[in-house]
């Protein structure tokens, strides 16, 4: 006859899985692939053109959407969902936006893949400046 575990046991083994479902799910956003979703489903409204510096860029992760300014006047528009897992950018410094789940970083310029593990760009978003403030999607 096999012995049923003791409470120790299977309370510490309830929090292995416990933990390991959460760091599972700090990686995914729970769609079918990290591309999904990745775009906005209509305009978005992301306020004052004037935020985003010139050579520079603005991450806007409430909307996850990083937005450069190349040139003056000049804006380009990313999801900010990175293409490996799906986990939000979570910082611009200089010209690259990072990943905090698994370190990726893209060019925020481009959306082009600097360091891996990601091996697909940030999906561009459609960008207007109209009456000063900014509209993607």
């Amino acid at each position: 006859m096999s012995q049923s575990p003791d409470r120790r046991t299977v309370l510490r083994g309830a929090a292995l899985a416990g933990a390991t479902g959460l760091g599972l799910t700090a990686c995914s956003s729970g769609d079918s692939g990290a591309n999904a979703s990745a775009l906005p489903d209509g305009p978005v409204d992301l306020g004052a053109a004037a935020e985003v510096p010139v050579g520079g860029a603005k991450l806007y992760r409430e909307d996850r959407l990083l937005v450069s300014q190349p040139a003056k006047g000049t804006y380009k528009c990313f999801s900010a969902k990175c293409t490996h897992a799906g986990c939000i950018l979570s910082d611009v410094e200089k010209k690259e936006g990072s990943c905090p789940c698994h370190g990726s970083r893209f060019d925020v310029t481009t959306g082009e893949v600097l360091q891996g593990p990601a091996t697909e760009p940030l999906p561009e978003v459609p960008v207007k400046s109209k009456g000063g403030k900014l509209i993607a999607g």
